[in-house]
Parts: structure tokens; sequence; C-alpha cells
């Protein structure tokens, strides 16, 4: 993935909606590459390095899924085997596509440091994970940091320990030392050669009122990083208008099928709506163009049919002196320009000129 992210890069979120069957992750890689996706990704993690048997599901989690129970029960369903990793990757190559996945312990993202992926994905829970966001800047490649259920604050803590760990290695010895890291000048070229910033609203589906788009354009701002935005809106039409504000990277939930048990399958998209967003982003990428006002090149046969020439509103005569009211604007635009009328008033004409023929100075 380069620097720049441009073309925008999108990213199908399989995510767990695969229900911990490969055979359905390898279905969603057919779907993600069919789409015209640059990348699907998947969710690695060992479900007890993820949550203690206390941590209760979220409500969207429990709506979604429709039951009750603990957030522990649930993730073991939805496990990826190592194993699977390499066959979807395999998949993956074979279908043009890139893979990814987003790591959710220690162990997963060392296991995910050596697969190649186009980049590594902080998710918006654990932005305030600090030993997860020192051991992923050490791994010295691109990162997606999403910032969902984040303030400003959040980021720029999380941005500071990523910036010693892109610089450094071991652990620091103070937040002092991370904190001088951050505001120094090798500490914010570290993070704008390896971080994208995502706009993230941590809700399943997250409704529209709630999205804000306009503080992507404050992140971008704030701390001069390329934005994305993690949409988990219903539709596309957010995600198509977050790339018209600047978006670098799309990342979306999509599904086989919007009606499969689990906890993400509802916010999804399923294939067709999901290739239709790709469409749209592209078209409105190619439509963003240059921020130069000049004519495009399609349209420059068209001002001639489009714009007016001078003519003779009524019979003038040679010699007669032009004025405002014996002349007039008509298409075609093959003449003498209308911006050039009043120079023409007072001056004699050079030859007879009949009813809506164009005038020659």
């Amino acid at each position: 993935m380069p620097e720049t992210l441009s073309p925008v890069f999108i990213i199908a979120e399989a995510g767990v909606n695969h229900n911990g069957s490969l055979d359905m992750a390898l279905r969603l890689v057919d779907a993600a590459a069919e789409a015209g996706a640059d990348a699907v990704k998947f969710q690695t993690f060992k479900a007890e390095l993820l949550a203690t048997a206390k941590a209760g599901k979220a409500s969207y989690q429990i709506s979604n899924t429709k039951e009750g129970g603990n957030q522990l029960a649930m993730l073991r369903a939805l496990e990826l085997k190592l194993e699977d990793h390499h066959a979807l990757i395999e998949h993956c190559q074979a279908r043009g596509i890139r893979f990814m996945s987003t790591a959710f312990d220690a162990a997963s993202l060392t296991f995910l440091g050596g697969l190649g992926m186009p980049a590594i994905k902080i998710p918006s829970g654990d932005i305030t994970c600090a030993p997860l966001l020192l051991q992923a800047a050490q791994l010295r490649q691109r990162l997606l940091v999403s910032s969902g259920m984040s303030t400003l604050t959040d980021l720029e803590r999380a941005l500071a320990v990523l910036a010693w760990g892109l610089l450094h290695d071991g652990q620091p010895s103070s937040q002092n030392e991370i904190d001088a890291c951050y505001f120094s000048v090798e500490g914010q070229e570290a993070l704008r050669r390896h971080v994208t910033l995502l706009h993230c609203v941590t809700q399943y589906p997250a409704p529209a009122e709630a999205v804000n788009l306009r503080a992507m354009d404050t992140m971008a701002q704030a701390f001069g990083l390329p934005v994305g935005y993690s949409d988990h809106t219903l539709g596309i039409e957010v995600s198509v208008a977050s790339v018209a504000r600047g978006a670098t990277v799309i990342e979306k939930h999509f599904t086989l099928d919007r009606l499969l048990p689990g906890p993400d399958h509802l916010a999804s998209l399923e294939p067709d709506e999901l290739k239709h967003m790709v469409g749209a982003i592209r078209n409105v990428e190619a439509a963003l163009g240059s921020a130069r006002k000049l004519p495009a090149p399609a349209e420059h046969p068209n001002r001639a049919v489009a714009r007016r020439s001078i003519v003779a509103g009524r019979p003038i005569e040679a010699g007669e002196l032009f004025s405002l009211d014996m002349l007039d604007c008509k298409r075609p635009g093959t003449g003498m320009s209308p911006m050039e009328i009043w120079s023409l008033v007072g001056r004699p004409a050079t030859r007879d000129f009949s009813p809506d023929e164009q005038i020659e100075p």
C-alpha cells in the first residue's frame, strides 16, 4: 500500500462473518474479489486472550444475535484457526485480492506481522491498549488506526505510543519519553510515513446522524495524517460521501447473507451491494480529478455549440456605426465573442451584414 494511499484503498471487511467456517470464509474472499475490493479482511484472535468470562456482550451484539450471555462464548465460535489463514491467503492470491486480518492479542499480532499484509489494523477498541499499540508499531509496517469511541486526546496518546514504537525497540522508560518522541520532528515524520487514521463510529449499525463525517476533516487537520473511514452504517452512501471528503481508505463490513446468525451480519452489505459500493467509489474518485479549473478535453468541441457569437440584429450597411440596438448574441460560438460587444459600439461596419450574420470587427 503506497504512502499516499491513492487510489482509494477499499477493504471488504469480512470480519467474523464466516461464523467460524473456513468454507464460508473462502466464499467471502470470492465475493470480495468479484466486487472489485482491494483487500478482504478477517479478524484473528484467541478468545481467552481477548475477553474474560465476565465480559458481557454489547447491546448491538445481544440484539443481532438475539441472545444474551458473555463475549467469551460468542468469540470462541468465531475463531479462525491459524492454518485457516494460510488457506485464505492462498485463495486470495488466486483471486487477485490482498489478504488482511486484524489482531486482537499479542500472539495473533506476531503471527499476522509475518504474513506480508498491506497494513496492520489497530481496531477502535484497542486505541487505549498501549502494549498492543507498541507491538504493532515495532513491526514497522503500514498502520491503519481506527478511531471509534475516541476523542482527539485518545488519538494523540495512541499516536505518541506509535511514534515511540516506530523509532525504538524495547520498552519506553516513562510517559515523558513517549511524549518527547511524539513531539519531535522524527516522531512526526515516522507517523506520516506509517499511519492512516480511520474515522469510525463503533455501533452496528451506526445511524447516519451519529457519523459526523466532518470529524474526519478535523482529524486530518489536527494530526497532519491521511484519513479514511471505517463504515458501520447501513447502505453505501456514507462510504461514498467520505471519499468525496478525502478518505484514502474505506473499510466496509460485508456478508454472504444478512439473515445469517452472528453479531455483525445485520450491519453488513451483501455481495451485490458491496460491488455497487466499489463501483460508486471508483466513479467518485475519478470525478474528483484535479483541483485546477480548466475545460475538460471532452468539453472543447462543445464550446462552439453552446456559446454565442455577436450577430447582426437587423440589416446593417457598410460604414454604419455599430450600436447595441442593432446587435444580438446567438449560437454558434464560432465568431466574435459577446464579451467584446462593447468594443464594437461606435465603430463603423466594414461591410454590409444581413440579420443573424456573424459580425466581423
